[in-house]
Order: C-alpha cells, then structure tokens, then sequence
C-alpha cells in the first residue's frame, strides 16, 4: 500500500443552501425542547464566510447589549420605588445577562485575528471561553438573587406600586424574548454554542420576569410571601439552566462534536467519485468554525489521480459544512490484487 498526505486549506465566499433533517421530539416536549434546548448551530445553513460569521455575531451582542441595558434601567427604577425582592432578582439577572456581552464580543473581535506562530490555530477558542465567563456571571447573579429572597423571608417588608411591578415583569419578558430570538437565530445561523447559550438565558430571564408578573399578583390577592417566594424560584431556574449550558460549553472545549456532522461528513467523502470508504474520520469545532481531517481508501491509481479524487472529495465536504475552515484529507491506495 502507498500512503500520501494531501493538505488542503479554503477559504469561502458564498453561501451553500442544503437540504437535510434533524430528529427532534415531537409534542409538548418538543416544543419546550425547542425553546430552551435549540441546536448551537446548524452546519449547512450556516455562513461560510469567517470574517462575515463575526460580523454578525458582533452585531448581535451589540444590540442585545443595549436592548438588555434598556430593560434593566426601567426595571431597576420600578425596584427603588416598589421595593420587590423578585423583581430585584430579575433584575440582577437581567443585568448581568447584558454583561454576558461583553466578553463575548471581545471573543468574536478576537476571532477575526490571523493565526501566529503562538497560537497556529488562530483566536476561535476565546469563543469558548466567553461561553465560561457568561456561565460565571449567571452563577453570580443567581446567588445573589437567592440571597435577597431569603433575607426578605426573614425580614419581611411592605410592597409598593405592585401595578408598576406587573408592568415591569412584562417588559422584562419582552425585551428578553426579543434577545433570546435574536441571538438564537445569529448564534443558529454562524455555528456559535456560547450565542446560542446567551440566548437562551434570555428566555429563561424572561419567563422569570413573567414569574415576577405571578409574585406581584399573588401580593395584591393577598399573599406578601409569594414575592420572596418567586425571587427562591427565579434562582433556582437559574441553577437548572447553568447545567445544560456548562455540558454544552465544555463539549466544545473537550473537542465533542455532534455525531450528526460526522455522519453527514463521512457520507458525504464515501459518496465522492472513486472512493471505496473513509476511515478515521475527525472533526471538532473551534469557535463556530469547523476543522478536521479523514483517510480516504482509493483503489489502486497513479499519484496525481489520487490527489485529483481527494481534492475534488474536500470540495464536495465543503458544500455539505459550509463552516468548514481547514481539512486534512489523507488517502490510502489499496494494493492490486497479486496476479493468477
């Protein structure tokens, strides 16, 4: 057998459109799985220009920053003069939901930095590590929210102006659900996993703000605790989410992958013109780009007709993964079957 190494790096500068499906749960689970459990990415919708993936993502974080500032101001002078634990903490949460911006578009700005001699991979993984600091930052303001809460269960205090409460638990949910689909949508669009954690804590940051909507209408039926009550459940929501977001963070940092752009990768180079099979095939993400490498199995040919199927093979895996940045494709003629 003869093995020979062909490296290839690319670059992209249109958009590919795909066709492809995804299983998801069907029902009242799929839709709550829609809503807080969204794909981080969908690899043949995605953009698959570096530089443009950026942009966008920095767009995103830049309006959601200011969007959540807005809603936090209006809330906070509705806490001085109400007095709500529960909408502290939700205030708390929304501003500290603003705050996850920040390092994240100082991850996205990194992103767009040219490779080193340091660091030969380029700045994706700042990235992942944006994703950490927003998990840090959501811990924070969750204790702190519990906190608060139970020093008003222990020191009870009189409510006012519960009308102006309800109306600021609403535009809580409004300007988080409008984050949430924003980035979302961006995070889903250029590949990113720490966008679309962000975006998910703005929904949940805005069912809370509902839940402060419920604690105030529980104070004027009557019932002062429901409002220390809501701040101990916003917390703990808080808490649950933190658990699907840090698995999510640190698959990318341990290299995972979803099995299905594996798949859909594979497929793709075992279906390329004069290939038999492909083995040891490897991808991981880096940032919300995508590299790799695979061995293809060629029948027995000359050199230059080799290099000629593994090339035209890395151009067809780049139409099926537009965020395809570098791929390492590898290709091992079989032997001619001995003479009779």
């Amino acid at each position: 057998m003869h093995e020979h190494e062909h490296e290839h790096e690319h670059e992209h500068e249109h958009e590919h459109e795909h066709e492809h499906e995804h299983e998801h749960p069907s029902g009242l689970k799929g839709f709550l799985y829609g809503l807080f459990v969204p794909h981080s990415h969908d690899a043949a919708d995605s953009i698959d220009d570096a530089l443009e993936a950026s942009s966008q993502g920095v767009r995103a974080v830049k309006i959601s920053l200011f969007v959540l500032l807005g809603t936090t101001i209006l809330q906070f002078a509705v806490v001085v003069t109400s007095g709500s634990v529960a909408l502290f903490a939700d205030t708390i949460h929304n501003f500290s939901d603003a705050l996850t911006a920040v390092p994240l578009w100082i991850a996205f700005v990194l992103g767009r930095k040219a490779a080193t001699n340091r660091y030969t991979y380029g700045f994706g993984r700042a990235e992942d590590l944006a994703g950490l600091s927003i998990i840090a930052v959501v811990a924070i303001s969750a204790i702190v929210a519990g906190y608060q809460s139970i020093e008003r269960f222990l020191h009870p205090q009189p409510l006012h102006n519960l009308w102006w409460v309800l109306a600021a638990g609403l535009i809580g949910f409004a300007g988080n659900e409008i984050v949430a689909i924003y980035r979302i949508r961006v995070g889903q669009k250029i590949g990113s996993a720490a966008l679309v954690a962000d975006g998910v804590h703005a929904r949940i940051d805005g069912f809370t703000s509902l839940a402060v909507v419920a604690g105030a209408g529980g104070v004027l039926l009557g019932f002062p605790l429901a409002d220390p009550i809501v701040g101990l459940v916003i917390s703990a929501a808080i808490f649950v989410l933190l658990t699907g977001t840090v698995r999510s963070i640190g698959r990318r940092l341990m290299d995972g992958i979803e099995p299905e752009l594996v798949e859909r990768a594979k497929h793709t180079l075992e279906h390329a013109p004069g290939v038999i099979r492909v083995e040891d095939m490897r991808l991981r993400w880096v940032g919300h780009r995508l590299s790799g490498s695979a061995t293809l199995v060629l029948p027995p040919m000359p050199l230059v007709d080799a290099q000629a199927i593994a090339h035209d093979a890395e151009h067809l895996l780049s139409d099926a993964l537009p965020t395809l940045d570098a791929m390492v494709i590898k290709f091992i003629a079989t032997a001619p079957e001995p003479a009779r």
